[in-house]
């Protein structure tokens, strides 16, 4: 039965990396862009998202178009941030702590209490004198980064405990994103950073493999976290970027007015998000 099972896994593993191919490696003649992203379709990163797209085949007379994949339908963060360098993919949306494993520096924007308010994460990551050298330093490995999206401000949820000093997280085991920034930030907090794919978390929590996780407060409650990791404990430590990537030589080919369309019209995307998603927060909350 394993056996059985295994085969056909495998057979569906290998058709969804074939599917994922065939999206990316169609020529820039054609009209629909796919993007990779691990969030439900109600989530303000991907309405502003989807807005831009509108906008893009306005402005294109209907030809050109992105068209979002939510729900890691497409893989793991990190999986969908290796189809684009390989070329697999053309577009994902992807956590920054996860740039760290193509180049450190990114770590910057990812170490605790750097910006004092969601403003000034805004106008940081549209300065390119500050952010223009970083987001091309992955060009070499075939990825660019066109721009950062804000995604809430991190605070760490469990599922028995309040945490209100750091030795309340002793001997907690807390979820964390695959990055060495973010399983040290959570261990000198005073817990055990237990790196995982977004995917796997709500069953960890339930089962017991977790005692709880971070993240910021619209993802918490769009992931029906709240069900199984109830305690939300403002810690407020993380106001971390995310970022949309491309795969390099694939976004060059793209047609003149496509890619003058992105120069023009990227800031004003991440405007839009930032405000989506700063009048979601306390919703959520």
């Amino acid at each position: 039965m394993e056996a059985l099972f295994m085969k056909k896994f495998g057979v569906l593993a290998a058709t969804a990396v074939a599917t994922a191919a065939l999206f990316a490696t169609a020529p820039a003649s054609a009209d629909v862009m796919n993007l990779a992203f691990n969030q439900p379709e109600d989530h303000p990163e991907y309405r502003s998202i989807a807005q831009f797209s509108d906008k893009l085949k306005e402005a294109t007379g209907g030809e050109w178009s992105i068209e979002i994949f939510p729900n890691e339908l497409l893989g793991s963060q990190k999986e969908t941030i290796e189809m684009v360098q390989n070329g697999a993919l053309p577009f994902s949306l992807v956590a920054g702590s996860l740039l760290e494993n193509w180049n450190p520096d990114f770590a910057v924007f990812n170490l605790p209490y750097v910006f004092k308010d969601y403003k000034h994460l805004q106008r940081v990551v549209k300065d390119k004198t500050v952010v223009g050298d970083l987001f091309k330093s992955l060009e070499n490995q075939g990825i660019t980064v066109l721009c950062a999206m804000y995604s809430g401000t991190r605070n760490v949820y469990t599922k028995n405990k309040e945490v209100r000093t750091p030795a309340d997280l002793s001997g907690l085991k807390i979820r964390v994103m695959q990055s060495d920034t973010m399983v040290k930030m959570l261990n000198y907090m005073g817990g055990t950073g237990t790196p995982m794919g977004q995917g796997e978390v709500y069953t960890a929590i339930q089962t017991g493999v977790l005692d709880g996780a971070e993240n910021n407060e619209v993802t918490y409650y769009a992931l029906k976290q709240h069900e199984v990791g109830p305690i939300y404990n403002l810690t407020g430590h993380l106001m971390m970027p995310d970022y949309i990537v491309t795969n390099t030589a694939y976004f060059n080919s793209l047609p003149d007015n496509v890619k003058q369309f992105f120069a023009d019209n990227i800031d004003a995307l991440v405007d839009t998000e930032f405000e989506m998603f700063q009048q979601e927060v306390s919703k959520s909350l």
